[in-house]
Parts: C-alpha cells; structure tokens; sequence
C-alpha cells in the first residue's frame, strides 16, 4: 500500500511521532500548515481557540501540493484542542476528500481526548477509519509521557 503521514503539530509532539512513522515506514510526509501562523506565545494560541471554538472555526491551509489518489493508506496526526481535533487538521478534512482511503489517526494530548476520533469518523464518513491511538504529553515540561516502547510497537503494527 503507499503511505503517507499527513500531521499538524503545534508544539513538535505530533511532528516527533509523524517522522519516526516516515522513519520506521518509509513512506511520504506532509505538514499541514495554517496560512496564517499561530502565535508562538501558547497561553494566546489557547485563549484564541478557546474564544473560537463554539464558531467551529477553521483557519485556512496552505495547499498541500501533493496527489492523494496516489495513496491508499493515509496516517493523520493532530494534536487535540478542546476535545476535538485541532483546527487545522478538521480544515484539511474538510477540504480533502478521502473517501475509500484506510485513514489511521493518531492524537497527541495534554489533557482529555473528547470525541477526537469519532469526529475524525464524522470528517471522512467513506474512509475506512481504524486503529485509533492517543500519545499522551505534558506540555509544561515540553516532553512526550508515551513510552517510546509504546509508540515503536504501534508504528510497528503500521507495516503489516
């Protein structure tokens, strides 16, 4: 099958996770980037998305410049925002038809999933949708808390 990983990562953690996939898997990478950067001062980056939620706003992306009918198989990383899948990657969601793809998220979290992955579902109602997982982080101390063991069996099981 080809693969890509297809991820947006505000603080590096879902980056980190993205590229050790493209490492362990060989497979093509793309980072989803917002036209209009988020500001590097977190506490405005949750304020701001605090404030916005309730609209469901979604800022615009940057083309992605790649063919998804290419690829068969397509791994999204995203971190969670307020319980959701962040802005960026429901942006790309809902521009990109991935209809028929096997999508395979995996989340980055401080704090509670929500319903990240059941609206990753609702996102791409004709993908096939599978093998949901969460890497947990802790953002004050800028580390990922998954065991590395963890994260290089799930990407492991990737590859079959």
């Amino acid at each position: 099958m080809n693969k890509i990983v297809i991820y947006f990562s505000y603080t590096n953690h879902t980056k980190m996770i993205a590229e050790k996939i493209k490492e362990k898997l060989g497979c093509d990478i793309l980072e989803l980037k917002p036209v209009i950067p988020y500001s590097d001062n977190y506490q405005e980056v949750v304020d701001d998305e605090n404030n916005s939620e309730t609209s469901n706003y979604l800022p615009e992306i940057e083309d992605i410049n790649i063919d998804l009918n290419k690829y068969n198989e397509i791994i999204i990383g995203f971190p969670t925002w307020w319980y959701r899948p962040c802005p960026v990657m429901r942006a790309f969601l809902t521009k990109y038809n991935l209809d028929g793809k096997k999508v395979i998220p995996f989340a980055t979290n401080a704090g509670w999933l929500g319903q990240s992955f059941e609206e990753i579902k609702e996102l791409c109602p004709n993908a096939q949708n599978e093998m949901n997982i969460v890497f947990g982080t802790k953002y004050q101390e800028n580390k990922l808390v998954t065991k590395e063991s963890d994260i290089d069996n799930w990407i492991d099981s990737l590859a079959q």
